[in-house]
């Protein structure tokens, strides 16, 4: 039987996770000291058991430390098997060495996963690919476009337009395209320094057209609300966007809800801030996909043949 745990800002996910696999979560105790120091552990066995552990690594890094803290607990507690459920996989961003001296953050957490105790790792839109081939376990690696697509599919397509508010988002938004059969478009943009647009072009005709920014995350939402600007610039009749993951961090929000985005789509692999206004933004949730594989694992049976993977 398996047994699901979550880390505390995972917890209504988990629970949902759990839930449709018709069980409930393992309870975990959380002590914190007064200096920030933190522990963990498990209140209830899970001798010889497959555990599955839920926690997205968004920011502070006490989510990252909290969900190491778990596995390791887990191993310790003479787990069967444990599988790192991450919806949203923090420090992907620092995926290869671009200039001299800096780190690689992405190996170096997928190390630390792996130093740690997991088997196997559930993960949903990583900024790179590539960050599959940082480990020596199996990735099962989920997409949004699985319930974003349909969504889309709802809308008027008559002039949708597919766009990427960078060009490194090119082959998710050729995906859109290519499914639903519309034009793309790119936006093109030049950086200075991180968080911080020095220069923004368009390159595709949006004129007319019922734009859908598309990206895997939205952070400070700089880059997402300048290029739905640009766009609406260039003709566009409309812009939205859709974005897995909601990080949200800083000015986002405000940004967001000045901007000239007719919605913002995102996932719940990070929930959003209660305190803060969020009318145009849209929640899709995703646990299903992730129950869903977890199901798959248990059965043996095929994840691709059983999820729209791309």
């Amino acid at each position: 039987m398996l047994k699901i745990l979550a880390g505390s800002t995972s917890q209504p996910f988990g629970e949902m996770v759990a839930q449709l696999l018709g069980t409930s979560l393992v309870p975990v105790k959380t002590t914190r000291f007064s200096d920030g120091e933190f522990t963990v552990s498990i209140e209830e066995t899970i001798r010889g058991q497959e555990v599955a552990i839920v926690q997205s690594t968004y920011p502070p890094t006490d989510n990252l430390m909290e969900l190491l803290l778990l596995i390791d607990a887990a191993k310790r507690a003479s787990a069967k098997r444990i599988i790192a459920v991450m919806p949203y996989f923090g420090f992907a961003r620092q995926d290869r060495k671009d200039k001299p001296r800096v780190a690689i953050g992405a190996k170096l957490v997928a190390n630390l996963l792996t130093a740690a105790g997991i088997d196997r790792l559930i993960t949903m839109d990583l900024h790179a690919d590539q960050i599959q081939g940082f480990f020596e376990i199996p990735v099962d690696h989920l997409y949004a476009s699985s319930i974003f697509i349909p969504y889309l599919k709802t809308l008027d397509r008559e002039n949708l337009c597919i766009a990427t508010p960078d060009t490194g988002g090119t082959k998710r938004a050729n995906s859109y395209a290519k499914t639903l059969g519309v034009d793309m478009a790119i936006c093109y943009k030049q950086r200075k320094v991180a968080n911080e647009i020095d220069s923004m072009t368009v390159i595709g005709d949006v004129e007319g057209k019922d734009v859908v920014l598309v990206d895997d995350m939205c952070d400070t939402a700089g880059t997402l609300t300048k290029a739905a600007a640009l766009m609406m610039a260039h003709g566009a009749r409309s812009v939205r966007a859709l974005c897995t993951h909601a990080v949200l961090s800083g000015p986002a929000y405000e940004r967001i809800e000045q901007s000239v985005l007719t919605e913002l789509v995102v996932t719940d692999s990070i929930p959003l801030n209660s305190e803060k206004s969020a009318s145009k933004i849209k929640v899709l949730s995703v646990h299903d996909m992730f129950a869903q594989t977890l199901t798959c694992l248990m059965e043996n049976r095929s994840i691709s043949s059983t999820l729209l993977i791309h």
